[in-house]
């Protein structure tokens, strides 16, 4: 996933010289379904041809080792190099520079256009929606529409107030209608200011709900490399930022891409890791030391964040007060331990959880993967199904007969989860005494 934007630009450079052909070798279960690679492969706008490997074949016969590899292919059809892990741009097409130029002098290159119908689905009025964003003391929705490359202000009955974002792909700060998003995910509200982790801008925003202006706070634009050290805020580069939450002042922000949590002080212009060696996996200890795993979820109760720690299929803390300052594990085990069992402590499977939120002590957890809403006790670590039946679909009414597809995020407040139910472009309410779910009506959009 993080390498698509490098692929992206060499794709548009060689475009006459390069083919690319992804192949999806899946690591978890939910993955084999040829239905959902396609949602990913229309949610993460891939033009190029992609192979379902499901059952490794390709894997195999290429000795792959690691995900993401790069296997190169001359024009006669022979392996002639393979990169395993993610590579700066520049050395991507430093490389495929000199292959365009070796083989054009040995006359191999055929420029003749390959043509490719990338699939559509119908236009909806969310795209992809990957978090969400419920306060009731200002009744107010903050829908982040990924795909569409902007925030939805709303009330809590769907009633749309504001646009933000023009719904172009781009690095633009300005009024509402000019400023430009990349893939936005996490959101956190300081009364009227709204901050916004802009993922593939790899940058946080943050935007005056005064007037909806759009302004930079952290990133350069570029995707920070290996393990980034942090430092001033304009002028640190990030690397996937996911999701955030406000805790005296202080934004903490999981910082997916390089498997860890970092801080940033709009007072003071400084970003830096929290937690996290960088290394990724599941090892608890003292926060530098600790590895996570595309940490995609936060929360907190005012005194340790709350994290989906989305590729151990875990949920884990990390401690906001006291000292020594330490990063546990509620449940979760590794990198290949997952699916999708209710129960208490090491018995307990999620299957990539990428949203969670804390309500008067429980966490409610977006196990993305089992297409369900889930209940967990951090004190107990006791973990049940709430909402969703497993299979994916779009299915309103009791809580165990309700359907989801992949819910990304969910937000608490006035007695509802608000759900950003991300593979049906749609947000689900839940009742918190029923259960019972329904879906939002966005009302007022077309005339905005």
């Amino acid at each position: 996933m993080h390498l698509l934007p490098q692929l992206r630009k060499l794709e548009r450079r060689y475009h006459q010289e390069l083919v690319v052909v992804g192949v999806h070798s899946a690591k978890f279960p939910s993955e084999h379904a040829t239905q959902n690679v396609r949602k990913a492969v229309l949610r993460y706008q891939v033009d190029h041809p992609v192979v379902n490997d499901r059952d490794f074949r390709i894997w195999q016969e290429y000795a792959v080792r690691a995900w993401p590899t790069l296997m190169f292919i001359d024009p006669q059809g022979k392996v002639i190099g393979k990169l395993e892990g993610e590579v700066p741009y520049e050395t991507l097409e430093q490389l495929v520079g000199e292959m365009v130029a070796q083989f054009d002098a040995m006359g191999l290159l055929d420029r003749t256009p390959l043509r490719f119908r990338p699939e559509q689905e119908r236009p909806t009025d969310l795209s992809f929606p990957g978090k969400v964003l419920a306060d009731a003391a200002s009744d107010r929705l903050f829908i982040v529409d990924s795909n569409h490359d902007r925030i939805l202000v709303a009330g809590l009955d769907g009633t749309i107030r504001r646009v933000i974002g023009s719904g172009q792909i781009g690095l633009r700060d300005g009024p509402p209608a000019e400023a430009q998003f990349n893939r936005p995910q996490g959101v956190a509200l300081d009364g009227d200011l709204l901050y916004v982790a802009d993922t593939e801008n790899h940058a946080i925003r943050r935007v005056d709900l005064r007037d909806g202006t759009v302004a930079t706070l952290a990133g350069t634009g570029e995707q920070a490399m290996g393990v980034p050290q942090g430092g001033p805020d304009r002028e640190t580069a990030l690397n996937s930022p996911w999701d955030l939450v406000l805790h005296e002042g202080i934004l903490l922000i999981a910082m997916a891409g390089c498997h860890q949590l970092w801080s940033l002080d709009p007072r003071t212009g400084v970003a830096q890791p929290y937690a996290g060696s960088g290394h990724e996996g599941l090892r608890d200890g003292p926060l530098s030391q600790a590895w996570l795993a595309q940490p995609s979820g936060l929360t907190s109760d005012g005194t340790r964040l709350y994290v989906a720690d989305s590729e151990t299929s875990a949920l884990r803390t990390a401690d906001l007060t006291g000292a020594p300052r330490r990063v546990q594990t509620i449940v979760g085990q590794g990198l290949f331990e997952f699916g999708d069992v209710d129960g208490v402590g090491e018995a307990v499977r999620l299957q990539h959880p990428l949203g969670v939120c804390s309500h008067e002590g429980v966490l409610y957890v977006a196990d993305s993967y089992n297409n369900k809403i889930k209940r967990a006790d951090p004190q107990t670590r006791a973990v049940t199904t709430w909402l969703g039946q497993g299979e994916p679909g779009h299915r309103d009414g009791p809580g165990a007969a309700a359907l989801f597809y992949e819910p990304g995020g969910l937000s608490i407040a006035a007695g509802k989860v608000y759900i950003a139910d991300t593979n049906n472009h749609a947000i689900r309410v839940a009742d918190l005494a029923t259960g019972a779910v329904t879906t939002l009506e966005l009302k007022g959009l077309a005339a905005l």
